[in-house]
């Protein structure tokens, strides 16, 4: 697309996002990741009630008597988000693609994390690591994400989850909120979720459409794998093929849901076509 046209499409998404970041989500952002980001202040006499967990030990080894870590609030949080931006993405059968809900998913969280004066920063990737973009302040940076989200032509075109994660746990130095938003069409990723979520506020966004989830039965036609560029022709009039087909989609997304939920990480399907206004707010009064 040209400029002209790119500039056009950031503006508008620009207005949809930011005015439900400002009017929807950003207190509920704010109540739901404040104090999450906290760092160690002083430390003071152990009192009745006083988590025991935050006992300093070495100071109450040297006093013979228990003192308490206490803790404040960090006033500025690290937004981070990892996108895939695979080939996948361009799939939808609606008026929108997975790509295109995603990226104003993105950018709902962004303008709602500039709100809150918080940074923010972003991950794109396939099966390789495609552009990193350092967590910084400010409008013309959330622009920019957008327009990257917009225009990015990725090298790669295939999935590899596992591999994103590891790069994170290499860059993300102070615990940070996480949202890695893909399809999920992948598997062995749950060593990185696990320590990713011990160290940083973890969120998985499933983004979908649902005639992924089974195949139609319309009789012989040829279909490409968007990701390996692979032509096949295929009966779908075949219950077997179609059975098939929905089970192995079935167990991946059950891997993410369960890889998820069993690190304490919260999880988000959104369908393309459903309002994911309402899933987001939901979202973030639940977790």
């Amino acid at each position: 697309m040209n400029t002209q046209e790119l500039l056009k499409k950031v503006r508008k998404i620009e207005i949809k996002t930011r005015k439900l970041s400002e009017n929807i989500f950003g207190g509920e952002y704010h109540s739901r990741f404040k104090g999450r980001g906290m760092t160690f202040s002083e430390v003071r006499q152990y009192q009745y009630g006083d988590d025991i967990r935050n006992i300093h030990w070495n100071v109450t080894a040297r006093y013979n008597e228990p003192y308490i870590k206490v803790f404040e609030e960090e006033r500025e949080l690290t937004l981070m988000l990892a996108i895939d931006v695979s080939q996948s993405k361009l799939f939808g059968s609606h008026s929108q693609t997975k790509k295109e809900v995603l990226t104003e998913i993105a950018a709902t969280l962004a303008f709602s994390a500039l709100k809150n004066n918080d940074k923010i920063g972003v991950l794109l990737f396939t099966d390789e690591i495609e552009l990193f973009i350092s967590p910084k302040k400010g409008k013309t940076h959330v622009l920019r994400i957008i327009r990257e989200l917009l225009e990015f032509s990725p090298k790669n075109k295939k999935t590899n989850i596992n591999h994103s994660l590891a790069y994170l746990l290499g860059v993300l130095k102070k615990k940070s909120i996480v949202f890695v938003l893909s399809d999920f069409m992948d598997t062995g990723y749950e060593k990185n979720i696990k320590i990713l979520a011990k160290k940083h506020d973890l969120s998985g966004i499933r983004i979908y459409d649902k005639t992924e989830v089974k195949f139609p039965n319309v009789g012989l036609v040829p279909m490409l794998d968007s990701e390996t560029n692979a032509l096949q022709w295929v009966y779908t009039g075949s219950k077997k093929i179609r059975d098939t087909y929905h089970k192995n989609y079935v167990e991946q997304v059950n891997y993410f849901e369960e890889v998820f939920s069993k690190t304490g990480a919260s999880i988000l399907n959104c369908e393309v076509g459903e309002n994911y206004v309402k899933k987001l707010l939901n979202y973030f009064k639940k977790i």
